[in-house]
C-alpha cells in the first residue's frame, strides 16, 4: 500500500507536470499590462518549436514514482533530519536546473522581499544601511522620506532599534527591524556621524517609494539635478531599473528639462538589469511618435507587437543612450527600440544578451511562486537580442554601439565609475532646518516638507543591495549573473578601450571626487550630443 505521504508528493509533482499552474499576477490586467497569457515554458528564442511527446498514463505514473520513492527514503533513512518541504523545494529547483538561468523558483520564505523588490516600494522609514567592523551604519537616507526629514544623515550610526542594541546585528536582521506596517512607529538612538551625543529619534513608517530615475548631480535640495550641462542644455536621466514608476517619472523629469530648454539627451542604462516589460514599453513610447516598440513569442503563446503611439511623444532633439556589458532585458529593449528606430545612437559596449520573457505565478494560493520563462522578444528590426550558451561574439545577440561610438572600459574604469555613481546618489548634508527641527522636537519627525520636496527619493532602500527583479505583473527580467554589482566582478575582463572618436566639441567630463577619473563613455555621448546641437543651430 502507498504511504499518505507517496500520494501527497504524487498529486503535487503530477499537478505540476500537467500543467495545473494558478494564474499568474497581473493576469486580470489589460493586453497591454497583462503577463504573457501561457503558463508554461517556452524556449526563449522567440520562435516556434515542435511539442513534446506525451508520456502515458502508466508512464507518468511510473516516472513520477520514483521520484516520490527518492524523497520518502531520503526522508526515512537519511543521515541527517532533513523535512519534506526542503525535499520537494530541491526536487523543483533540481526541474528547473535544466531550463535556463532566469526560471527559478521563490520559496515562502523568500517571497516576502521578491515582492518588495518587484514593486519598488514597502513599508519603512527611507534608509539605506550597512554594518561593518563598528556596527551599524547609515549610507544614505531617501530624500523626501521620514528618515530624511528626521534629520539622519550619512555616516550616522544607529545604536539601537527599539531599544535593542544593534551590536552584532546583520544587515539583513536590521532591515527586517526597521521595516513594518505603514503608519507604525521605530525609535531609533542614534549617533551623529560629528561624533556629538547620542540622540533618539521617533520615526513613522511610510510607504518608500525605491527611486529608479536619477540625474547626474543633487540640487541643494538634494533633489537630482537632470541637467549635465546647463549652458548647452544637454540633459542626463539614470534609469537603474524598469519599475512600475519609471516611465511616469521619465516623463516628469524630461517635463521639467523641456520647460528650462533642453537641447539635447543622454539616457544612461549602464548597470541596469532590467525590470517589467510593461515599463520598458511606456519608457520607448515616450521617445518614437510611431512604430514597432518590440514582439514576442512563445512556443505556446502567439506572437505579441507592441506599437508607439504619437501623443505624449518628446521629440525635436538629439539622443544618446549610454550601455555597458550589465544592461539587460528591458534595458536591451529600449536601447534597440531607440536604435533602430534612429532616435537615438548606443553609446558603450555590447550588451548582457538577455532577450527572455518570465511569467511570475503563483503556487500554493501565492504563498510561494515560480517565475518561469514563457516567451522571447525581439527587437523592431526582427533581430535576436538573447545570448545562448552556445552564442559566440560573431552571433547576433545583445545592443551593440553604433558604428565609431564603442568604448570598452576595463574593470578598474568600472570600478571607478560604480564609486563615483555611488557616491553621487548618498545625500551627503541636511538642512539645518531638518536637524534642528529633529532636535527641537525631542526625537519627533519634524513637519513634513511639501509634496513637491517629498516626491523625490532614492534608489536605495533598506533592503539589501539587489537588483530589482522582474515584477509579478509582466515580467521580463530575473538578474543576470553579474549585474549592477557593488564592485564590478573580474568575470569578463575587457581590454581597455582606445580613444574616443576625434572631436572637439565638448571637454573632458570629470565624474565625482576623483580629478582623474574620466568617464569616456559619457564624454563620447556629451561630444556627439554637443556636435548635433551645433548642426542645428
Amino acid at each position: 500500500m502507498m504511504r499518505r505521504g507517496h500520494v501527497a508528493c504524487l498529486v503535487l509533482l503530477a499537478g505540476l507536470a500537467s500543467g495545473w499552474l494558478l494564474p499568474a499576477w497581473g493576469a486580470d490586467k489589460s493586453p497591454n499590462e497583462a503577463s504573457p497569457a501561457p503558463e508554461t515554458t517556452a524556449e526563449s528564442t522567440g520562435g516556434k518549436s515542435e511539442k513534446p511527446q506525451r508520456l502515458s498514463r502508466d508512464e507518468d505514473y511510473e516516472l513520477f514514482s520514483v521520484l516520490v520513492d527518492t524523497l520518502d527514503q531520503v526522508e526515512r533513512n537519511y543521515v541527517k533530519d532533513i523535512s519534506r518541504r526542503e525535499l520537494v523545494e530541491a526536487a523543483i529547483q533540481g526541474v528547473l536546473s535544466k531550463l535556463d538561468p532566469y526560471s527559478n523558483y521563490i520559496s515562502p520564505g523568500d517571497l516576502t522581499k521578491f515582492r518588495t523588490s518587484v514593486e519598488s516600494q514597502f513599508g519603512g522609514i527611507g534608509i539605506q544601511i550597512r554594518t561593518d567592523d563598528q556596527g551599524l551604519q547609515v549610507v544614505t537616507p531617501l530624500v523626501g522620506t521620514p528618515a530624511y526629514r528626521a534629520g539622519l544623515q550619512a555616516g550616522d550610526r544607529i545604536l539601537e532599534i527599539n531599544g535593542q542594541s544593534t551590536s552584532g546585528l546583520s544587515t539583513e536582521k536590521a532591515v527586517e527591524q526597521l521595516k513594518g506596517e505603514v503608519g507604525s512607529e521605530v525609535t531609533l538612538k542614534v549617533q551623529p556621524v560629528d561624533k556629538s551625543e547620542p540622540r533618539v529619534v521617533k520615526v513613522a513608517r511610510e510607504v518608500v517609494h525605491i527611486e529608479t530615475v536619477l540625474g547626474d548631480t543633487r540640487k541643494n535640495d538634494d533633489h537630482w539635478d537632470f541637467f549635465l550641462d546647463r549652458e548647452k542644455k544637454i540633459g542626463y536621466i539614470r534609469v537603474t531599473s524598469f519599475s512600475r514608476d519609471t516611465a511616469g517619472d521619465i516623463r516628469d523629469a524630461l517635463s521639467e528639462l523641456k520647460n528650462q530648454g533642453l537641447q539635447g539627451l543622454i539616457l544612461d542604462l549602464r548597470f541596469n538589469p532590467g525590470g517589467l516589460l510593461t515599463s520598458a514599453i511606456e519608457v520607448s513610447d515616450l521617445f518614437i511618435p510611431s512604430g514597432r516598440i518590440v514582439s514576442t513569442e512563445g512556443r505556446n503563446s502567439e506572437p505579441r507587437v507592441w506599437e508607439a503611439h504619437a501623443p505624449g511623444t518628446f521629440e525635436g532633439f538629439p539622443m544618446a543612450v549610454l550601455v555597458n556589458r550589465y544592461s539587460a532585458s528591458a534595458s536591451e529593449i529600449v536601447a534597440a527600440c531607440l536604435q533602430d528606430h534612429q532616435r537615438a545612437i548606443v553609446v558603450g559596449e555590447r550588451t548582457w544578451g538577455k532577450g527572455s520573457v518570465q511569467n511570475v505565478i503563483e503556487m500554493e494560493g501565492g504563498k510561494s511562486a515560480l517565475k518561469l520563462t514563457t516567451a522571447g522578444y525581439k527587437r523592431p528590426n526582427g533581430k535576436n537580442i538573447h545570448r545562448f550558451p552556445d552564442a559566440t561574439e560573431k552571433d547576433e545577440w545583445g545592443v551593440s554601439p553604433n558604428d565609431g561610438y564603442e568604448a570598452k572600459l576595463s574593470n578598474g574604469e568600472l570600478r571607478e565609475l560604480v564609486e563615483v555613481r555611488h557616491d553621487r546618489d548618498i545625500v551627503k548634508a541636511k538642512r539645518a532646518n531638518l536637524i534642528a527641527a529633529a532636535i527641537a522636537g525631542g526625537g519627533d519627525t519634524p513637519p513634513r516638507e511639501s509634496d513637491d520636496a517629498r516626491a523625490a527619493t532614492g534608489d536605495k532602500t533598506e533592503t539589501p543591495a539587489a537588483p530589482p527583479e522582474a515584477k509579478p505583473e509582466e515580467p521580463t527580467d530575473a538578474k543576470p549573473a553579474a549585474t549592477k554589482p557593488a564592485e564590478p566582478p573580474p568575470a569578463e575582463a575587457t581590454k581597455p578601450a582606445g580613444d574616443s572618436p576625434a572631436g572637439d566639441a565638448a571637454a573632458e567630463v570629470p565624474a565625482g571626487n576623483s580629478n582623474s577619473f574620466v568617464d569616456r563613455q559619457l564624454k563620447m555621448a556629451v561630444d556627439y550630443i554637443a556636435g548635433e546641437i551645433a548642426k542645428a543651430k
